[in-house]
């Protein structure tokens, strides 16, 4: 019987090339967005013509319903999950210094990035441990999304620095007390990816890649990040659970 992954965010950017990969690797794949899947029916086709069996679970990651509701549909539909991806994740809507960063914009953007995402995960541990209990083989794995923003700083987007610092603390807390059960957790951390998100910044992150920012001369993709997380999915790193997967062509090397 195949493995199930649940990816949040996964129809479009970072997401969806996660689940391509997953699907490519024998996964079928429960897709949680926040659009009516009427509009996110293209990306449902190009995974299931890889070959998985494809849910989409329409809910906010934010919302304590959305998330009881898309954990159930999930075991009402495969009756199982083996992986879950904490992918979702938004920027403020408006870029402002840290001081003027508005309450409103901090708490949408914590409420989606890390509140949601933590009791996600909470939810899917327990359901987890419960099938680990149920049947000793069961190898299930939860890998976070974060970004070099956890610890790099952007005075103009501090709530979202702050949001995935949190993120890369909650990958340690549940890496820790999943330790028992042999659920390993894992970070992955993207740097600067061509995204629908990024498209707005392209022409300044073009000039700083030509100038040095990465080692690596060139955009990182959602391809590069999927290719990761499948490897961590598949469990080819079994003993590493709490450790982070940098994906940013070398940016956060410190060099002279």
């Amino acid at each position: 019987m195949k493995k199930v992954a649940l990816v949040t965010g996964g129809s479009r950017g970072i997401g969806f090339g996660i689940a391509e990969h997953l699907a490519k690797n024998g996964f079928n794949i429960a897709i949680n967005g926040v659009r009516e899947e009427t509009l996110v029916g293209d990306a449902l086709k190009i995974l299931r013509d890889s070959g998985a069996e494809v849910l989409y679970c329409q809910g906010d990651v934010s919302s304590s319903k959305d998330r009881v509701k898309m954990v159930q549909k999930v075991k009402d539909h495969f009756g199982r999950l083996d992986v879950l991806v904490n992918n979702a994740g938004i920027a403020p809507k408006e870029r402002r210094d840290i001081l003027e960063t508005t309450e409103e914009s901090f708490d949408q953007v914590l409420s989606t990035n890390l509140k949601g995402t933590y009791f996600l995960t909470q939810l899917v541990a327990n359901w987890m441990i419960a099938q680990k209990k149920s049947n000793s083989d069961f190898a299930g794995c939860i890998i976070n999304v974060s970004s070099i923003s956890a610890t790099v700083a952007s005075v103009n987007r501090g709530e979202y620095c702050v949001s995935k610092a949190g993120l890369s603390m909650t990958t340690q807390l549940f890496a820790v007390r999943l330790g028992e059960f042999d659920i390993p957790v894992f970070e992955v951390r993207p740097g600067i990816i061509s995204t629908d998100m990024t498209a707005g910044v392209k022409e300044k992150y073009d000039k700083l890649i030509d100038g040095g920012l990465t080692v690596q001369k060139r955009w990182g993709y959602p391809d590069d990040v999927g290719k990761v997380v499948a490897a961590l999915a598949l469990g080819n790193f079994p003993y590493s659970t709490g450790q982070v997967i940098m994906v940013d062509g070398g940016l956060a090397i410190p060099r002279l």
